[in-house]
């Protein structure tokens, strides 16, 4: 076999014990190839997204809850999050988690108790991903999604997603927040409600938005708008149900 063919099978097949690839030239050229092929896949992805979009399907309206893995039953924040998934779906709204413990679990436990309570079509989905920490899905669970990657786990809660509630959590809770506040700044994805719930939790990290960010001018006033703080999973649902009308056009 000619050498140029070694080269050709070797990027092909991927091969990384063979020792063609200790040559930089070679290693550089597998490189690129990679990521050619990546970019690739990614263009493919995003037109499949834009068609997926304008099939959703317009008698759903989903609401998207974050919050902590951590708190679990018996914590004032889990009783809160349940109440509010029960109102919600009692509506008809799809409840939208990730699946895991805590909060989420709350959430779709709540999507549960309402659906049974008012015979309501609303759906509890869950969107996993693996973690060490959090080995299966929790069990209210209607529709599963599962994803290797938090990047594309995060896509799929904004495209399915009509509005997002952000209560308490950690480093990935607040990720998740600023991720939809970014992409609603930056007209990624439609304007949409971010309700916070608990405003005691919230309150210090937006006012230091608003002091810092919006007050040397890294945002613009209209970023501001779409972010309500609340206390009670009544108010909470009050603002979802204001948008769910608005989207329905009731």
């Amino acid at each position: 076999m000619a050498e140029d063919e070694k080269v050709d099978v070797t990027l092909v097949t991927g091969r990384t014990d063979s020792p063609v690839l200790n040559d930089k030239k070679l290693r550089s050229e597998r490189r690129k190839h990679l990521d050619e092929r990546l970019r690739s896949l990614y263009q493919r992805a995003m037109v499949i997204e834009r068609e997926l979009m304008v099939l959703a399907d317009p008698r759903f309206y989903r609401v998207c809850i974050f919050g902590s893995a951590r708190l679990k039953e018996g914590a004032r924040e889990y009783e809160q999050v349940v109440r509010l998934a029960h109102i919600l779906a009692a509506d008809g709204i799809d409840i939208l988690t990730g699946g895991g413990p805590g909060l989420m679990e709350a959430a779709n436990l709540g999507a549960q108790q309402g659906k049974r309570e008012s015979q309501s079509k609303s759906r509890s989905f869950g969107i996993s991903i693996h973690l060490d920490f959090e080995p299966i899905p929790n069990p209210h669970l209607d529709i599963k999604r599962h994803h290797h990657k938090f990047s594309s786990r995060l896509d799929d809660f904004m495209r399915l997603s009509h509005s997002i509630i952000v209560t308490p959590g950690g480093i990935g809770t607040v990720l998740e927040l600023f991720f939809a506040w970014q992409l609603i700044q930056v007209k990624h994805i439609t304007m949409r409600p971010i309700v916070l719930l608990d405003r005691a939790y919230w309150t210090g990290l937006i006012d230091w938005v608003q002091e810092h960010t919006l007050g040397r001018g890294l945002i613009s006033p209209e970023d501001m708008d779409q972010i309500s703080i609340v206390d009670t999973p009544e108010e909470a649902a009050e603002l979802i149900r204001r948008n769910h009308r608005e989207v329905k056009g009731g």
